[in-house]
């Protein structure tokens, strides 16, 4: 028993661990993606350099139907039970002096019905050009998808082959017992936007049941579980039941508007960036475009939003028509990405204020466009935050002082130029860690 249980105190320990070496191992992985691979086989993650709609094309065309993926080969997973994974684990804990920190990890990718994962992404494929499918505020439903498709990226790579991967600090086992984390490939956001409500309810709790039922999942109550929950209204209904899980996520969202409290917290989820919606500027983009910035603050998107959004109609009766700032309505469709395009590459300093949640894709806009994101957001978490020191490439801007009456013009305009051009120079340099998200959406 007593051995059972520094097993059992070893692996939660891989958890946390594990998070923090992902969350890194995702750092190297989106800024590792060559413009020059081609993909060669059937489940090749595509080019970095290719929208989400072109790229999972080209993946579908390939793989019209849901492969026949490799199971487990040597362990009955219904008898997978404690001996087995104790068995296991001791013999790693014994073997590797590095244990649990080791790299890689090894994760073990469920082979889903295609409900939960190919139909879904072929129900993308197949509406895309719908430009009649709009969310309630006017955006794009199947834009917003894009926005949240880290879920595809991720899940591509760890099914290609392994000669052929791009995330080399993850492996994928094909044995359970082998396995630090198990990759849940449920495409929730596709499934909330695109289906009947009542539709994608019964969907929800289709794979609800078929998560739960998985031995791993019974054996540790998910928490060494990865489930992607990166739209904020994703697998909502049933979320109370995976809270134990590791959540891929575009925020926390402290405040509760979104998730309740005891759903999500930095010990035991993962934030991920937001696909940018606007082209990247490369090195030759930025030379030519910085010395010509004239704007000295722009803004660009919905100017009344819920909960905690709602200090941009405070700032944008503030801010608007001021000498050098630029402050639009629009949403994020094809005209709404070409102005927004334009402004932010015109502009010095881009005004990042909360939405609806505490994050927005407008952030990841302007680190690609070179504009230096003012954020007036207080209950932000950003991605990587413990690898990227987002004070050499943004602002952070207090609530409280963003609204006090000229306050943030008077600051913005105070910032020598040289602390300026330092900023770009940073936001350039860390371009290739979201470089893949630009491309993605671009």
């Amino acid at each position: 028993m007593a051995g059972k249980q520094q097993i059992s105190r070893s692996k939660s320990r891989i958890i946390l661990v594990a998070l923090s070496l992902i969350g890194f191992s995702l750092l190297i992985f989106l800024s590792s993606l060559s413009p020059l691979r081609t993909p060669t086989t059937n489940l090749h993650l595509p080019t970095s350099h290719t929208s989400f709609v072109s790229s999972l094309e080209q993946f579908l065309t390939k793989t019209p139907s849901s492969p026949s993926l490799p199971d487990d080969t040597s362990t009955d997973v219904n008898k997978l039970d404690d001996a087995t994974v104790f068995n296991s684990e001791t013999y790693r804990l014994n073997s590797d002096p590095y244990y649990p920190l080791s790299l890689p990890l090894r994760v073990y990718v469920y082979n889903m019905p295609s409900k939960f994962t190919y139909d879904l992404l072929w129900l993308f494929r197949n509406t895309y050009r719908d430009t009649s499918n709009l969310t309630s505020n006017g955006s794009p439903v199947h834009r917003l998808i894009e926005q949240h498709s880290i879920d595809y990226w991720l899940w591509a790579d760890l099914i290609a082959p392994e000669s052929e991967r791009l995330l080399k600090t993850v492996v994928r086992v094909h044995r359970q017992e082998d396995a630090d984390l198990f990759y849940i490939p449920f495409f929730t956001t596709i499934s909330f936007f695109l289906l009947e409500k009542q539709q994608c309810k019964a969907l929800y709790r289709e794979a609800l049941k078929w998560i739960t039922d998985q031995p791993a999942w019974k054996r540790s109550g998910g928490r060494d579980h990865i489930m992607p929950v990166h739209h904020p209204w994703s697998f909502k209904s049933v979320r109370r039941y995976v809270k134990k899980a590791i959540w891929l996520l575009p925020d926390m969202d402290s405040t509760g508007n979104w998730y309740k409290p005891g759903q999500v917290y930095l010990e035991k989820d993962l934030i991920l960036p937001y696909v940018a919606n606007v082209d990247f500027c490369d090195a030759r983009c930025l030379s030519e475009i910085n010395p010509k910035r004239s704007t000295l603050l722009f803004f660009r998107g919905r100017l009344k939003r819920n909960a905690g959004g709602k200090i941009r109609s405070k700032l944008v009766d503030q801010l608007s028509g001021s000498d050098g700032v630029i402050i639009e309505e629009g949403t994020s469709g094809e005209g709404g990405k070409e102005a927004a395009q334009n402004g932010m590459r015109k502009s010095i300093f881009c005004l990042n204020p909360a939405g609806d949640t505490p994050s927005s894709a407008r952030l990841f806009d302007a680190i690609v466009s070179g504009c230096i994101p003012v954020i007036v957001s207080d209950e932000l978490e950003l991605p990587f935050e413990g690898i990227l020191d987002y004070r050499k490439i943004a602002l952070f801007v207090s609530s409280n002082d963003a609204l006090k009456s000229g306050w943030l013009l008077k600051y913005l305009r105070d910032i020598r130029p040289a602390h300026i051009k330092d900023m770009q120079q940073n936001l350039a340099k860390a371009f290739p860690v979201f470089q893949s998200s630009s491309t993605f959406g671009s």
